[in-house]
C-alpha cells in the first residue's frame, strides 16, 4: 500500500511541477523589504499551513515522511474528503538539538491554497497533522541551487547566518534560537536542472519598521 501511495505521489508531482498548466501553483504572498546579491528580507502576509511534526535523525527522511502524510491529506484524507491542489514551497523547519538525544526536531509544512486559508479541512487524526496560522512576519532568505539534503542544508543555513552577521540585522539575532531555520524546496524532486531552494530565518519586525525590531524569532 505504501509503495502504491508513493507511486501516486510521484505521478502527482510530475503532473503539477513539470506539465504546463493554465492555473499557476499558489505560494505564500510576500513583499521584499531589502535585497542584496546573496540574501533578501521579505515580509510575508498572514498565512495558514498544515504542519507535520517528524522525529528523525535525517533531514531528507524527515521531509519525505512528513510530506507523505501531507500528501495523503491533500488527496482527501480529511474530514471533508476535499482534494487540495499542490502548492509551493514544501517547507521543512529545523531546530537543532530539540529532538530526542539532542537530535534535530523537524516540522514539514504545506501552504494551504487561498480557498482553504480561512477554514482548512480537518485532517484525519491518524495523520498527526495540525493547521498553524502565522501572522504577517519578516523573513531573512538566502537561495541555493541543487538538491536540499543532509549533506548541505546545515552549511547553507550557516552561510545565511554569516551573511546576516555582517549586515544591519547582525544585532537582531536571539541567542536562544539562532540555530533554528527552515528549508523551502520550490521544485519537484524530479527536476534536475535550475532547482531553487531557500533558507529561511524569521526576523522580528514588521513592514512598517522595515523588519528592524530587536530580536529574532523562529518557526
Amino acid at each position: 500500500m505504501e509503495r502504491k501511495t508513493w507511486k501516486l505521489m510521484v505521478a502527482i508531482c510530475v503532473a503539477v511541477y513539470l506539465v504546463p498548466s493554465i492555473n499557476a501553483i499558489e505560494s505564500p504572498q510576500y513583499s521584499v523589504i531589502h535585497s542584496e546579491s546573496d540574501f533578501e528580507i521579505r515580509v510575508y502576509k498572514k498565512s495558514t499551513w498544515m504542519s507535520a511534526p517528524v522525529n528523525h535523525l535525517s533531514f531528507h527522511q524527515a521531509t519525505k515522511l512528513g510530506f507523505h502524510r501531507l500528501f495523503q491529506y491533500i488527496q482527501g484524507a480529511n474530514l471533508n474528503f476535499s482534494r487540495i491542489p499542490m502548492t509551493k514551497p514544501v517547507l521543512t523547519s529545523i531546530v537543532p538539538g530539540a529532538g530526542p538525544l539532542h537530535s534535530s526536531s523537524y516540522v514539514v509544512r504545506f501552504y494551504l491554497p487561498i480557498k482553504f486559508q480561512a477554514t482548512p479541512p480537518l485532517p484525519l487524526p491518524e495523520l498527526n497533522l495540525k493547521p498553524v496560522s502565522w501572522p504577517s512576519h519578516c523573513v531573512a532568505v538566502r537561495k541555493f541551487s541543487g538538491f536540499a539534503g543532509d549533506s548541505n542544508v546545515v552549511t547553507e543555513a550557516e552561510k545565511l547566518a554569516t551573511i546576516l552577521g555582517r549586515s544591519q540585522w547582525a544585532n537582531l539575532t536571539s541567542s536562544d534560537n539562532k540555530n533554528a531555520y527552515s528549508i523551502a524546496q520550490c521544485n519537484s524532486p524530479f527536476r534536475i536542472f535550475n532547482r531553487v531552494n531557500e533558507v529561511w530565518v524569521n526576523v522580528k519586525g514588521s513592514e512598517s519598521d522595515n523588519c528592524m525590531s530587536s530580536g529574532m524569532a523562529t518557526y
